[in-house]
C-alpha cells in the first residue's frame, strides 16, 4: 500500500511539472511583441560603428596585401572567363581543363609578345628622351609666343629656357622610380602565372568543393546560380568589349597610317590593350600619339591630327557605342561604374582600374541572387 500510494504521489507530481512547463511555454509563444527589447539610437550607431570599422580595415588589409592580392584576383577572372570558353570547346571533344590551359598558354604568348613588341619602342623611346624633349620645346615655343597668356604661364613656372633642363633634371628620379618598380612587378607576374595555372587545373573541383560548402539544397541551387551568374556576366563583359575595343585599334591603325607614324600596326595594338583600363589608357595612348607626331612632323598641325583623331574617335565610342551595347547587355549604373573605378584605381593603380568592372559585375551577380528568392527553386541548365 505504502509503494503505490508513493508511486501514485509521484506520478501527480510529474504530471503537474509538465502541465506548468506547457503553461510556460505558451505564455512565451503568446507574449505580446512589445515585450521584445528594442534597440535605441546608441545600439544602432554601435552596430554601424561595428560595420565602418571592419569597412576600414578590409580596405587597409587589401591595400597593405597588394602584392598578393593583385595578381591573384587578375588570375581568378581571367580564369572564369578562360573557364568559359573552354567549356565551350569541350563541345568539340576537349576536355575542359586542356582547354583551359591551351586558352592560358595563348592568353600568356600573346601577353609576352605584346611586351616584347612593346619593348624595343619604349626603349629607343627612351635613348632618345633628351633630344626628344628639346625637339618639342623648339617645336611647342613658337606656338606658345604667340599667345601671351601662355608665354606668361611658362615664364611664371619653368622660365622660357629651362623646360627641357626641367624635363632631363626629372628624368633620372622617373628612371629610378621605374627600374624600383620592376621588381613587385616581377613579382606579380609569376604570381599571376601560378595561380592561372592552377586555377585552370583546379577549377571544377574547385566549383564543386564551393557548392558541396553549403549544407541545405536550397543553399546549393543559389550558389550554382551565382557562380553561373558571375560567369556569364563576365564572358559577355569581355567578349562584347574585345570586339568594340578591336574595332577602336582598327581605326587607331589607320589613323597612324594616314598620319605617317611608323608601326600602325603596333599603334593599334596598344590602342586595342590600353582602352580596357578606363580613362588612363585613353590618356596614356592619347599623350603616346602626341609625342609620335611631335617626333614624326615638323608642321604643329599634322604632329596633333593623330591625337586628336584618336582621341575624337575614342570620345564617340565610349560615349555612343559602348553605352548602347554593354549598357543593354549588361544593365550597369554608370555612377556605380564611376566610383568602382576611382576605388579600385586608387588600391590598385591600372590594373585595379582594369579589374573595377570586373569586380562591380561579380558582386551584382551575388546581390542580385541574395535579394530576389522565387518561391520555386529550380535545377539551373
Amino acid at each position: 500500500m505504502i509503494a503505490a500510494t508513493l508511486k501514485r504521489a509521484s506520478v501527480a507530481q510529474q504530471r503537474k511539472r509538465a502541465r506548468r512547463i506547457v503553461e510556460e511555454e505558451a505564455a512565451v509563444a503568446t507574449a505580446a511583441p512589445s515585450s521584445t527589447p528594442r534597440r535605441d539610437g546608441i545600439d544602432l550607431m554601435v552596430a554601424w560603428s561595428i560595420i565602418g570599422l571592419f569597412a576600414i580595415a578590409a580596405c587597409a588589409a587589401i591595400y597593405a596585401m597588394e602584392t598578393i592580392l593583385l595578381p591573384i584576383t587578375f588570375a581568378i577572372v581571367v580564369g572564369v572567363v578562360l573557364g568559359r570558353t573552354a567549356d565551350g570547346l569541350a563541345r568539340y571533344g576537349l576536355p575542359p581543363i586542356f582547354g583551359g590551359l591551351l586558352l592560358a598558354m595563348i592568353f600568356v604568348t600573346g601577353l609576352s609578345w605584346l611586351v616584347n613588341a612593346l619593348l624595343g619602342p619604349l626603349t629607343a623611346l627612351a635613348s632618345e628622351a633628351p633630344k626628344l624633349a628639346e625637339s618639342v620645346v623648339a617645336r611647342v615655343m613658337p606656338f606658345i609666343e604667340r599667345y601671351e597668356w601662355l608665354r606668361l604661364a611658362v615664364a611664371r613656372s619653368v622660365g622660357n629656357d629651362a623646360i627641357a633642363d626641367s624635363v632631363m633634371k626629372n628624368a633620372g628620379p622617373m628612371l629610378a622610380a621605374t627600374a624600383a618598380g620592376l621588381t613587385p612587378a616581377l613579382v606579380q607576374t609569376l604570381i599571376f602565372l601560378a595561380a592561372l595555372g592552377l586555377f585552370l587545373l583546379g577549377r571544377l573541383q574547385l566549383r564543386k568543393a564551393v557548392i558541396l560548402a553549403f549544407g541545405s539544397r536550397e543553399r546549393r541551387l543559389s550558389a550554382i546560380r551565382i557562380m553561373n551568374g558571375i560567369e556569364d556576366a563576365l564572358a559577355r563583359y569581355f567578349s562584347i568589349a574585345s570586339l568594340i575595343y578591336l574595332a577602336l585599334g582598327t581605326m587607331t591603325m589607320i589613323i597612324a597610317l594616314v598620319g605617317g607614324l611608323a608601326m600602325p600596326p603596333l599603334w593599334g595594338l596598344f590602342a586595342f590593350v590600353s582602352s580596357f583600363i578606363p580613362y588612363l589608357g585613353v590618356t596614356v595612348m592619347t599623350f603616346s600619339l602626341l609625342v609620335g607626331g611631335l617626333m614624326t612632323h615638323e608642321v604643329l598641325w599634322l604632329a596633333l591630327a593623330p591625337a586628336i583623331a584618336f582621341f575624337v574617335v575614342h570620345l564617340a565610342m565610349e560615349n555612343l557605342a559602348i553605352p548602347a551595347i554593354l549598357g543593354n547587355e549588361l544593365e550597369v549604373n554608370p555612377f556605380l561604374v564611376f566610383i568602382a573605378i576611382v576605388f579600385w584605381t586608387w588600391m590598385w593603380g591600372a590594373v585595379g582600374a582594369m579589374l573595377a568592372l570586373p569586380l562591380s559585375l561579380i558582386v551584382l551577380a551575388i546581390v542580385e541572387e541574395i535579394s530576389e528568392q522565387p518561391p520555386e527553386r529550380q535545377l539551373p541548365g
